[in-house]
């Protein structure tokens, strides 16, 4: 097995790796992705009594790990972007599948069960503030798969062009790369709202809003609601989920994104005080996920 030098994989000397500051033994193979550090806290709650063994935070990292039910389960903030969950995916695949000890990666494989929980803007008028999306497929803007060898063996290549033509795309952006949800996750979900899911580098211009600042697609939304492929329609927008389900597939791992709408962007509505129904969300996902 080759040695992983120490730039390229950073572990503390608490042996713990860099970003996330947890060891090995502290990550569950049932994992919670947040966004917001306080939402931690909040999936946590519903933890069993005296059951939290790990609870660690380093800059807007934070995870708790303890059982739902009796089940093993790591909740932890990411932060917002993709480029986080490139840190994120990257250090959580070190820490079941790297061997810290010798630097080299295990003669056997570690598959982490990976759920996002979040926030989003839905496209299509006929979601609701506070109804549930399941990603069945995300489509990233970001370019950040395309930085990995095999990002393009991974990504649906009649997505990407049918995307690209249909929204107007330029050479100035970056390419789009479009990627399938796990199964395994997704079949744990029957009944929820799901489709395809875009995620964004960034809150505003990315995701198609205009304050001061013009637009490279000015009709960005119209076009967005308006895009289907192969039966999934294009349902929401958010900001991590492409980079997870991707990193996750190349990495050998099952991920998925559920998303409670807080905003409609087709009706230019939102739920600012949102938190009840993130509270409902976070209750279905762990009975969902854990069952």
């Amino acid at each position: 097995m080759k040695r992983i030098a120490e730039s390229e994989l950073i572990i503390n000397g608490d042996g713990s790796v860099f970003h996330l500051h947890i060891l090995p033994k502290d990550l569950a193979r049932t994992v919670i992705l947040v966004g917001d550090q306080n939402r931690v806290p909040a999936v946590a709650q519903y933890f069993d009594a005296g059951s939290i063994v790990c609870d660690k935070a380093s800059r807007e990292f934070h995870t708790i790990t303890g059982k739902y039910h009796g089940k093993d389960v790591t909740v932890m903030s990411t932060g917002i972007g993709t480029d986080n969950i490139d840190i994120v995916m990257n250090e959580l695949d070190a820490l079941v599948n790297i061997d810290f000890a010798t630097r080299e990666q295990k003669a056997e494989h570690t598959a982490l069960d990976i759920l996002r929980i979040g926030t989003c803007g839905c496209v299509r008028p006929d979601i609701p503030l506070g109804g549930f999306v399941l990603s069945e497929a995300g489509i990233g803007i970001d370019g950040l798969l395309n930085w990995y060898e095999g990002g393009t063996a991974i990504s649906d290549k009649g997505m990407e062009k049918a995307f690209m033509k249909h929204m107007g795309w330029t050479d100035r952006l970056a390419k789009p790369y479009c990627v399938w949800s796990s199964k395994e996750i997704l079949d744990r979900f029957p009944g929820c709202a799901r489709g395809i899911t875009m995620s964004a580098p960034g809150f505003y211009g990315p995701q198609g809003r205009s304050i001061r600042m013009g637009l490279t697609i000015p009709d960005f939304i119209p076009r967005l609601e308006q895009f289907e492929y192969k039966g999934a329609r294009m349902t929401n927008i958010e900001m991590e989920n492409s980079a997870i389900v991707g990193t996750a597939t190349l990495l050998g791992h099952h991920a998925a994104t559920i998303c409670c709408a807080i905003a409609n962007r087709f009706r230019l509505e939102s739920i600012p005080d949102y938190k009840p129904y993130i509270e409902k969300l976070i209750v279905y996902a762990l009975d969902s996920l854990t069952a």
